[in-house]
Protein backbone atom coordinates (compact mmCIF):
# COMPACT_ATOMS: atom_id res chain seq x y z
CA UNK A 1 0.00 0.00 0.00
CA UNK A 2 3.01 2.36 0.49
CA UNK A 3 4.11 1.94 -2.66
CA UNK A 4 2.20 4.49 -3.87
CA UNK A 5 3.89 7.08 -1.40
CA UNK A 6 6.74 8.08 -3.78
CA UNK A 7 4.25 9.11 -6.53
CA UNK A 8 2.32 11.21 -4.28
CA UNK A 9 5.23 13.07 -3.23
CA UNK A 10 6.22 13.79 -6.38
CA UNK A 11 2.45 15.36 -6.71
CA UNK A 12 2.95 17.24 -3.85
CA UNK A 13 6.50 19.24 -5.04
CA UNK A 14 5.05 19.58 -8.41
CA UNK A 15 1.59 21.26 -6.83
CA UNK A 16 4.00 23.24 -4.94
CA UNK A 17 5.68 25.07 -8.03
CA UNK A 18 2.29 25.33 -9.30
CA UNK A 19 0.87 27.24 -7.01
CA UNK A 20 3.34 29.63 -6.86
CA UNK A 21 2.32 30.44 -10.64
CA UNK A 22 0.39 33.61 -10.06
CA UNK A 23 -1.66 32.27 -13.27
CA UNK A 24 -2.87 29.87 -11.02
CA UNK A 25 -4.39 31.87 -8.88
CA UNK A 26 -6.10 34.17 -11.34
CA UNK A 27 -8.24 31.37 -11.93
CA UNK A 28 -10.11 30.58 -8.35
CA UNK A 29 -11.83 27.81 -9.35
CA UNK A 30 -8.58 25.91 -10.23
CA UNK A 31 -6.48 27.88 -7.29
CA UNK A 32 -8.87 25.99 -5.09
CA UNK A 33 -8.87 22.73 -6.79
CA UNK A 34 -4.97 22.62 -6.52
CA UNK A 35 -5.15 24.25 -2.61
CA UNK A 36 -7.43 21.57 -1.73
CA UNK A 37 -5.13 18.53 -3.31
CA UNK A 38 -2.03 20.30 -1.96
CA UNK A 39 -3.23 20.44 1.80
CA UNK A 40 -4.24 16.78 1.29
CA UNK A 41 -0.54 15.76 0.08
CA UNK A 42 0.93 17.86 2.59
CA UNK A 43 -0.82 16.06 5.43
CA UNK A 44 0.18 12.22 4.03
CA UNK A 45 4.31 13.74 3.24
CA UNK A 46 4.42 14.87 6.91
CA UNK A 47 2.77 11.40 8.17
CA UNK A 48 5.14 9.87 6.05
CA UNK A 49 8.05 11.34 7.14
CA UNK A 50 7.16 10.55 11.04
CA UNK A 51 6.87 7.29 9.91
CA UNK A 52 10.19 6.80 8.20
CA UNK A 53 11.47 8.67 11.44
CA UNK A 54 9.99 6.26 13.56
CA UNK A 55 11.14 3.53 11.72
CA UNK A 56 14.92 5.00 11.95
CA UNK A 57 14.74 5.84 15.55
CA UNK A 58 13.29 2.35 16.30
CA UNK A 59 16.16 0.42 14.59
CA UNK A 60 18.64 2.40 15.93
CA UNK A 61 17.44 1.62 19.39
CA UNK A 62 17.15 -1.93 18.41
CA UNK A 63 21.09 -2.24 17.08
CA UNK A 64 22.21 -0.40 20.18
CA UNK A 65 19.69 -2.70 22.88
CA UNK A 66 22.74 -4.95 22.96
CA UNK A 67 24.61 -2.67 24.83
CA UNK A 68 22.71 -0.01 26.81
CA UNK A 69 20.17 -0.99 29.27
CA UNK A 70 18.13 2.34 28.61
CA UNK A 71 17.72 1.37 24.56
CA UNK A 72 16.38 -1.32 24.98
CA UNK A 73 13.63 -0.14 27.92
CA UNK A 74 12.37 2.44 25.19
CA UNK A 75 12.19 -0.24 22.38
CA UNK A 76 8.05 -1.26 23.75
CA UNK A 77 7.55 2.69 23.19
CA UNK A 78 9.20 2.89 19.89
CA UNK A 79 7.93 -0.47 18.30
CA UNK A 80 3.92 1.20 19.71
CA UNK A 81 4.85 5.07 18.44
CA UNK A 82 6.03 3.18 15.18
CA UNK A 83 3.30 1.38 14.84
CA UNK A 84 0.58 4.55 15.43
CA UNK A 85 2.62 5.67 12.68
CA UNK A 86 2.16 3.55 10.35
CA UNK A 87 -1.78 3.17 10.53
CA UNK A 88 -1.84 6.86 10.54
CA UNK A 89 -0.22 6.68 7.09
CA UNK A 90 -2.23 3.40 6.01
CA UNK A 91 -5.75 5.48 6.95
CA UNK A 92 -4.14 8.79 4.82
CA UNK A 93 -3.26 6.65 1.60
CA UNK A 94 -6.89 5.79 1.25
CA UNK A 95 -8.19 7.25 -1.67
CA UNK A 96 -10.21 10.33 -0.50
CA UNK A 97 -14.06 11.61 -1.40
CA UNK A 98 -13.23 13.91 -4.45
CA UNK A 99 -15.67 16.32 -2.77
CA UNK A 100 -14.69 16.20 0.86
CA UNK A 101 -13.52 19.59 0.90
CA UNK A 102 -16.42 21.16 -0.52
CA UNK A 103 -19.31 23.27 0.98
CA UNK A 104 -22.42 21.55 1.86
CA UNK A 105 -25.89 22.39 0.75
CA UNK A 106 -28.58 20.57 3.21
CA UNK A 107 -32.04 20.47 3.09
CA UNK A 108 -34.01 19.25 5.85
CA UNK A 109 -37.48 18.44 5.54
CA UNK A 110 -40.56 17.28 7.76
CA UNK A 111 -41.78 13.64 7.04
CA UNK A 112 -44.63 11.70 9.30
CA UNK A 113 -45.63 12.99 12.10
CA UNK A 114 -47.18 16.85 10.76
CA UNK A 115 -46.58 19.51 13.13
CA UNK A 116 -44.05 17.37 15.28
CA UNK A 117 -41.99 16.54 12.35
CA UNK A 118 -41.43 20.05 11.65
CA UNK A 119 -40.71 21.02 14.85
CA UNK A 120 -38.11 18.58 15.12
CA UNK A 121 -36.98 19.86 11.69
CA UNK A 122 -36.28 22.98 13.25
CA UNK A 123 -34.49 21.15 16.09
CA UNK A 124 -32.04 19.46 13.51
CA UNK A 125 -31.59 22.77 12.16
CA UNK A 126 -30.85 24.64 15.35
CA UNK A 127 -28.29 21.57 16.05
CA UNK A 128 -26.89 21.43 12.37
CA UNK A 129 -26.38 25.06 13.24
CA UNK A 130 -24.89 25.01 16.84
CA UNK A 131 -22.52 22.32 15.40
CA UNK A 132 -21.29 24.45 12.68
CA UNK A 133 -20.37 27.04 15.15
CA UNK A 134 -17.56 24.85 16.54
CA UNK A 135 -16.27 24.33 13.52
CA UNK A 136 -16.23 28.46 13.06
CA UNK A 137 -18.59 27.44 9.50
CA UNK A 138 -20.38 29.67 8.14
CA UNK A 139 -24.54 28.70 8.18
CA UNK A 140 -26.74 30.73 5.11
CA UNK A 141 -30.42 30.05 5.37
CA UNK A 142 -31.32 29.47 1.62
CA UNK A 143 -35.51 28.41 1.94
CA UNK A 144 -37.64 28.04 4.70
CA UNK A 145 -41.47 27.43 4.70
CA UNK A 146 -43.00 27.50 8.38
CA UNK A 147 -45.24 25.04 9.93
CA UNK A 148 -47.97 26.81 12.23
CA UNK A 149 -45.83 26.33 15.41
CA UNK A 150 -43.00 27.51 14.39
CA UNK A 151 -41.29 24.55 13.05
CA UNK A 152 -40.09 24.22 9.42
CA UNK A 153 -41.97 22.20 6.97
CA UNK A 154 -38.63 22.32 5.05
CA UNK A 155 -35.62 24.52 5.12
CA UNK A 156 -32.82 24.79 2.81
CA UNK A 157 -29.20 25.90 4.34
CA UNK A 158 -25.74 26.41 2.88
CA UNK A 159 -22.79 25.46 4.85
CA UNK A 160 -19.45 27.10 4.11
CA UNK A 161 -16.06 25.86 6.03
CA UNK A 162 -12.48 27.78 6.74
CA UNK A 163 -10.29 24.85 5.49
CA UNK A 164 -8.33 24.18 2.09
CA UNK A 165 -7.61 20.49 4.12
CA UNK A 166 -9.93 17.83 2.47
CA UNK A 167 -10.05 16.04 5.60
CA UNK A 168 -11.57 19.23 7.33
CA UNK A 169 -14.67 20.36 5.19
CA UNK A 170 -17.92 20.34 5.30
CA UNK A 171 -18.94 17.78 3.05
CA UNK A 172 -16.27 15.21 4.89
CA UNK A 173 -18.26 15.58 8.41
CA UNK A 174 -21.74 16.22 7.30
CA UNK A 175 -22.05 13.68 3.98
CA UNK A 176 -23.27 10.81 6.65
CA UNK A 177 -26.09 13.10 7.71
CA UNK A 178 -28.10 12.04 4.34
CA UNK A 179 -31.38 10.36 5.86
CA UNK A 180 -33.95 9.73 7.97
CA UNK A 181 -34.18 10.95 11.14
CA UNK A 182 -36.38 9.37 13.53
CA UNK A 183 -37.74 11.38 16.88
CA UNK A 184 -39.24 9.52 19.88
CA UNK A 185 -40.71 12.29 22.09
CA UNK A 186 -44.19 13.48 23.86
CA UNK A 187 -45.18 16.44 21.44
CA UNK A 188 -46.36 19.16 22.09
CA UNK A 189 -49.44 18.75 20.52
CA UNK A 190 -50.25 15.66 22.73
CA UNK A 191 -52.43 16.05 25.58
CA UNK A 192 -52.20 12.47 27.16
CA UNK A 193 -48.06 12.69 27.84
CA UNK A 194 -47.63 9.80 25.10
CA UNK A 195 -44.84 9.10 23.50
CA UNK A 196 -45.11 9.54 19.19
CA UNK A 197 -42.74 8.43 16.61
CA UNK A 198 -42.12 11.15 13.88
CA UNK A 199 -39.41 11.31 11.20
CA UNK A 200 -37.54 14.04 9.44
CA UNK A 201 -35.50 13.81 6.55
CA UNK A 202 -32.59 14.97 5.74
CA UNK A 203 -30.10 15.51 2.10
CA UNK A 204 -26.86 16.63 1.83
CA UNK A 205 -25.00 17.87 -1.46
CA UNK A 206 -21.53 19.11 -2.02
CA UNK A 207 -21.81 22.40 -3.47
CA UNK A 208 -20.35 23.19 -6.49
CA UNK A 209 -17.39 26.20 -6.35
CA UNK A 210 -17.91 27.61 -9.65
CA UNK A 211 -21.38 27.54 -11.87
CA UNK A 212 -18.76 26.26 -14.84
CA UNK A 213 -18.40 23.14 -12.74
CA UNK A 214 -21.86 22.19 -13.83
CA UNK A 215 -22.64 23.33 -17.34
CA UNK A 216 -26.82 24.08 -17.32
CA UNK A 217 -27.88 25.08 -20.76
CA UNK A 218 -30.55 27.56 -20.80
CA UNK A 219 -32.87 25.70 -23.01
CA UNK A 220 -32.60 22.66 -20.27
CA UNK A 221 -34.47 24.48 -17.82
CA UNK A 222 -37.66 26.24 -17.51
CA UNK A 223 -38.25 29.00 -14.74
CA UNK A 224 -41.78 29.62 -13.61
CA UNK A 225 -42.37 32.56 -11.19
CA UNK A 226 -45.08 32.94 -8.65
CA UNK A 227 -46.71 34.22 -5.39
CA UNK A 228 -44.70 33.07 -2.20
CA UNK A 229 -46.63 31.75 0.09
CA UNK A 230 -46.27 31.81 4.26
CA UNK A 231 -45.13 34.71 6.74
CA UNK A 232 -43.40 37.22 5.36
CA UNK A 233 -45.22 40.28 4.75
CA UNK A 234 -47.28 42.06 2.55
CA UNK A 235 -44.00 42.49 -0.13
CA UNK A 236 -43.37 38.93 0.10
CA UNK A 237 -46.65 37.09 -0.20
CA UNK A 238 -48.33 39.91 -3.09
CA UNK A 239 -45.07 39.85 -5.47
CA UNK A 240 -44.57 37.15 -8.19
CA UNK A 241 -41.08 37.00 -6.24
CA UNK A 242 -40.98 32.98 -6.05
CA UNK A 243 -38.85 31.07 -8.77
CA UNK A 244 -39.40 27.36 -9.50
CA UNK A 245 -36.42 25.75 -11.96
CA UNK A 246 -36.92 22.63 -13.59
CA UNK A 247 -33.96 21.05 -14.78
CA UNK A 248 -35.83 19.02 -17.93
CA UNK A 249 -33.00 16.45 -18.83
CA UNK A 250 -32.83 15.06 -14.84
CA UNK A 251 -36.51 16.15 -13.66
CA UNK A 252 -34.89 18.08 -10.40
CA UNK A 253 -36.91 20.64 -9.68
CA UNK A 254 -36.04 23.37 -6.92
CA UNK A 255 -38.33 26.26 -5.77
CA UNK A 256 -36.81 29.23 -3.24
CA UNK A 257 -39.81 31.97 -2.51
CA UNK A 258 -37.49 33.22 1.44
CA UNK A 259 -36.32 36.58 -0.24
CA UNK A 260 -38.33 39.17 -1.29
CA UNK A 261 -36.44 39.57 -4.51
CA UNK A 262 -37.38 37.01 -7.61
CA UNK A 263 -33.14 37.95 -8.82
CA UNK A 264 -31.97 36.63 -5.29
CA UNK A 265 -34.37 33.10 -4.99
CA UNK A 266 -33.48 32.70 -8.75
CA UNK A 267 -29.54 32.30 -7.87
CA UNK A 268 -30.55 30.74 -4.82
CA UNK A 269 -32.48 27.98 -6.60
CA UNK A 270 -29.62 27.63 -9.16
CA UNK A 271 -27.12 26.85 -6.40
CA UNK A 272 -29.27 24.46 -4.81
CA UNK A 273 -30.13 23.25 -8.49
CA UNK A 274 -25.94 23.18 -9.48
CA UNK A 275 -25.67 20.90 -6.34
CA UNK A 276 -28.55 18.48 -6.51
CA UNK A 277 -27.17 18.12 -10.16
CA UNK A 278 -23.32 16.99 -8.95
CA UNK A 279 -24.79 15.11 -6.81
CA UNK A 280 -26.62 12.88 -9.34
CA UNK A 281 -23.82 12.48 -11.32
CA UNK A 282 -21.74 11.38 -8.40
CA UNK A 283 -24.69 8.96 -7.50
CA UNK A 284 -24.61 7.33 -11.41
CA UNK A 285 -20.40 7.11 -11.28
CA UNK A 286 -21.13 5.30 -7.39
CA UNK A 287 -23.87 3.04 -8.97
CA UNK A 288 -21.20 1.96 -11.84
CA UNK A 289 -18.22 1.02 -9.57
CA UNK A 290 -20.70 -0.68 -7.07
CA UNK A 291 -17.81 -2.49 -4.90
CA UNK A 292 -16.40 1.43 -4.01
CA UNK A 293 -20.65 2.15 -3.00
CA UNK A 294 -21.05 -0.64 -1.10
CA UNK A 295 -17.89 0.13 1.11
CA UNK A 296 -19.15 3.46 2.19
CA UNK A 297 -20.95 3.63 5.52
CA UNK A 298 -22.83 7.21 3.26
CA UNK A 299 -26.02 5.70 1.91
CA UNK A 300 -27.39 6.89 -0.88
CA UNK A 301 -30.53 5.86 -0.13
CA UNK A 302 -32.48 8.72 1.16
CA UNK A 303 -35.25 6.70 2.90
CA UNK A 304 -32.82 5.00 5.21
CA UNK A 305 -33.18 5.66 8.63
CA UNK A 306 -29.91 6.70 10.01
CA UNK A 307 -30.30 7.73 13.48
CA UNK A 308 -32.95 7.55 16.57
CA UNK A 309 -33.50 10.41 19.08
CA UNK A 310 -35.18 9.62 21.78
CA UNK A 311 -35.87 11.85 24.25
CA UNK A 312 -37.56 10.90 27.26
CA UNK A 313 -34.08 7.99 27.45
CA UNK A 314 -31.68 11.21 26.85
CA UNK A 315 -30.22 8.44 24.25
CA UNK A 316 -29.15 8.66 20.65
CA UNK A 317 -28.64 6.03 18.39
CA UNK A 318 -26.84 5.57 15.41
CA UNK A 319 -27.89 2.14 13.45
CA UNK A 320 -25.48 2.29 10.60
CA UNK A 321 -22.30 2.32 13.18
CA UNK A 322 -23.94 1.01 16.11
CA UNK A 323 -22.73 4.15 17.98
CA UNK A 324 -25.00 4.94 21.08
CA UNK A 325 -24.86 7.38 23.93
CA UNK A 326 -26.89 9.03 26.22
CA UNK A 327 -26.36 12.67 26.00
CA UNK A 328 -28.64 13.37 23.62
CA UNK A 329 -29.01 17.09 25.14
CA UNK A 330 -25.64 17.95 24.40
CA UNK A 331 -26.35 16.62 20.61
CA UNK A 332 -29.04 18.47 20.09
CA UNK A 333 -27.01 21.87 21.14
CA UNK A 334 -24.10 20.34 18.05
CA UNK A 335 -21.80 18.34 19.66
CA UNK A 336 -22.21 15.80 17.24
CA UNK A 337 -18.13 14.79 16.66
CA UNK A 338 -18.71 11.55 18.15
CA UNK A 339 -21.22 10.51 15.66
CA UNK A 340 -19.48 11.85 13.19
CA UNK A 341 -16.65 10.19 13.93
CA UNK A 342 -17.91 6.92 14.48
CA UNK A 343 -19.20 6.83 10.62
CA UNK A 344 -15.60 8.42 9.30
CA UNK A 345 -13.88 5.47 11.09
CA UNK A 346 -16.72 2.85 10.08
CA UNK A 347 -16.41 4.29 6.59
CA UNK A 348 -12.82 4.13 6.39
CA UNK A 349 -12.51 0.19 8.00
CA UNK A 350 -14.81 -0.63 5.46
CA UNK A 351 -12.95 0.35 2.59
CA UNK A 352 -9.43 -0.27 4.48
CA UNK A 353 -10.49 -3.77 4.20
CA UNK A 354 -11.68 -4.10 0.56
CA UNK A 355 -8.04 -2.64 -0.13
CA UNK A 356 -6.90 -5.27 1.77
CA UNK A 357 -9.17 -7.54 -0.42
CA UNK A 358 -7.64 -6.40 -3.22
CA UNK A 359 -3.93 -6.66 -2.23
CA UNK A 360 -5.13 -10.25 -1.51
Amino acid sequence: MFESVETLLAEHEELQVKLSDPAVHANPALSKKLNRRYAELSTIAAAYHRWINSNDDLAAARELAGEDASFAAELPALEQSAHEFEEKLRRLLIPRDPNDGRDVIMEIKGGEGGEESALFAADLFRMYSHYAETKHWKVEVLDKTESDLGGYKDISLAIKGNSTDPAEGVWAHLKYEGGVHRVQRVPVTESQGRIHTSTTGVLVFPEVDEPEEVEIAANDIRIDVFRSSGPGGQSVNTTDSAVRITHLPTGIVVSMQNEKSQIQNREAAMRVLRARILAAQQEQLDEEASAARKSQIRTMDRSERIRTYNFPENRIADHRTGYKAYNLDHVMNGALDPLIESAIQADEEARLSQIGEKED
